[in-house]
């Protein structure tokens, strides 16, 4: 595991939350971040599949090697459902201790969507609002309700992570859902920045990463030439690891200078 240096050495004694945390690049969050959490902080994993989740916490526990006594804990949950969110919330607030002095929440969880379409064909609302539903309004929902149960305080650092994309900003041939997403998702997260300022807000854009994702892009991307160069960055070893890419979300919120409610991307670092 890389070890990332900064102005702080650790995040404190934390209650992290990791959404889509059974593989890909929450899977390495979960990692990168049970490194630099105090003893006794609580890693809170969150995704549909028990299976890969309790894989991702026997790793974090072997990486720790029972050293700094991390409480992980593993949520299995659809969030799209007002029972997941409760069950995760729930969760939070029963291994939460008075003594805590940070609340990390990672919006990860995330589809890419068909992308082998154009817009024009997106004839059906029930379609489209599926796609939201899990990319957008259950991001709003789990982030409003975290926030709730543990208002401000003094003595706790409460921050938000939304993981992002260039197709926030950029848009995408036949990747309109995703884009739809994303953009929606940024600006979330910019109007949470501007009415709760004591809250710290970032949307972080990790960079084109070696995934399950990019596959499905390299794949069914409805756009040739956007294939083409998905494909192109794959065969000439473009792509990025989580590793790498995580390394840099590390050290953003370890030297916590971001404006709050900032877009910042892989490449900007």
């Amino acid at each position: 595991m890389e070890i990332i240096s900064g102005e702080r050495k650790d995040l404190g004694r934390a209650l992290c939350i990791i959404t889509g945390a059974s593989k890909g690049y929450g899977r390495t969050l979960a990692l990168q971040l049970s490194c630099l959490i105090k003893p006794r902080s609580v890693l809170l994993l969150v995704a549909r599949s028990t299976d890969q989740l309790n894989k991702v916490k026997e790793v974090v526990r072997a990486l720790n090697d029972g050293h700094r006594k991390l409480d992980v804990h593993c949520v299995q949950a659809d969030l799209e459902k007002t029972e997941g969110v409760e069950k995760t919330v729930q969760t939070l607030k029963e291994t939460y201790s008075s003594d805590m002095d940070h609340l990390l929440l990672i919006n990860n969880a995330a589809s890419l969507g068909d992308v082998s379409r154009s817009a024009m064909t997106f004839t059906d609302p029930a379609e489209v609002n599926r796609y939201l539903s899990l990319n957008v309004s259950c991001v709003l929902s789990l982030t409003a309700r975290v926030l709730q149960a543990f208002p401000h305080r003094d003595g706790l650092q409460r921050t938000v992570v939304n993981i992002s994309s260039l197709c926030a900003i950029k848009p995408f041939p036949s990747w309109v859902l995703y884009c739809i997403g994303k953009a929606a998702r940024d600006m979330m997260f910019r109007v949470l920045a501007e009415e709760e300022p004591d809250v710290r807000v970032l949307s972080y854009a990790p960079g084109p990463l070696d995934t399950d994702m990019q596959l499905q892009a390299r794949r069914f991307s409805g756009d040739v030439k956007l294939r083409q160069s998905f494909s192109s960055m794959f065969s000439e070893g473009q792509l990025l690891s989580c590793e790498e890419s995580g390394a840099k979300l590390m050290k953003l919120l370890l030297e916590d200078e971001y404006p709050s409610g900032a877009h910042v991307d892989f490449y900007e670092l």
